[in-house]
């Protein structure tokens, strides 16, 4: 794996920023399904001991993202391609009509503030930084969708978000192609912020096709005639 952590705290946060680190990896495909990760190994790779490791490897088997191998240590939970059109389909449900509802809120200030972590996210896609980008795609999206001021849909979409396999996204940083996706964040903020409802609404429903799409490893499925997931 090529995750990093920040500089460390208390336990607890170690803990916190392990499991953060390993969704990450979880997302972006470098940690695979089928492969076993033993906690002294990932602690290893993270410069701490293994019991953070191991509460951060429970903390994200509760969650469904990975399973305990006994004896051995935790493996990737693998996917259906139709649980993951499942999953598309509910967040489109989900953050479109919310990335409208802020539009239509008129916080241009709430919603100006949120252009440095856009920022963030091209800066990653310049310099192909995989993990980064989708660190800073994952806190964007929840602070836009947390001018709703529902903190029960955050949370809902935080835990789809998780469950996502963004394994196109490597390839396409690789290629330097990263970046203009990366750029559709200021556009969506910008619409947002003009109080453009529908124009929030369609760079949404661009953004989830992307999801499931290419960014997936599915090219296929790429396309305004793809704006709803294929029933597998």
């Amino acid at each position: 794996m090529k995750v990093d952590l920040p500089s460390l705290g208390p336990r607890q946060k170690v803990r916190e920023q392990v499991a953060h680190a390993l969704r990450a990896a979880l997302v972006s495909g470098e940690m695979r399904p089928g492969v076993v990760y033993s906690a002294p190994a990932i602690a290893v790779r993270f410069g701490v001991s293994p019991t953070p490791v191991r509460e951060a490897m429970i903390d994200l088997a509760r969650e469904g993202l990975v399973a305990v191998v006994r004896n051995k240590g935790f493996k990737v939970t693998e996917l259906s391609d139709r649980e993951l059109d499942e999953i598309t389909e509910v967040r489109e449900l989900i953050e479109v009509p919310a990335v409208v509802r802020a539009a239509e809120r008129g916080q241009a200030a709430r919603v100006r503030a949120l252009r440095p972590l856009a920022g963030e996210i091209v800066a990653a896609a310049e310099r192909r930084d995989v993990l980064a980008y989708i660190d800073a795609d994952h806190r964007f999206h929840l602070e836009l969708l947390g001018l709703c001021g529902n903190a029960h849909l955050v949370r809902l979409v935080s835990e789809l978000r998780y469950k996502a396999r963004l394994y196109g996204v490597p390839r396409l940083a690789e290629r330097g192609e990263l970046a203009p996706s990366a750029r559709e964040h200021e556009d969506l903020l910008d619409a947002v912020a003009a109080g453009d409802g529908d124009g929030a609404r369609t760079l949404m429903r661009h953004h989830l096709r992307h999801i499931r799409g290419i960014w997936a490893d599915r090219p296929e499925q790429h396309g305004p005639e793809h704006h709803r997931p294929e029933r597998r």
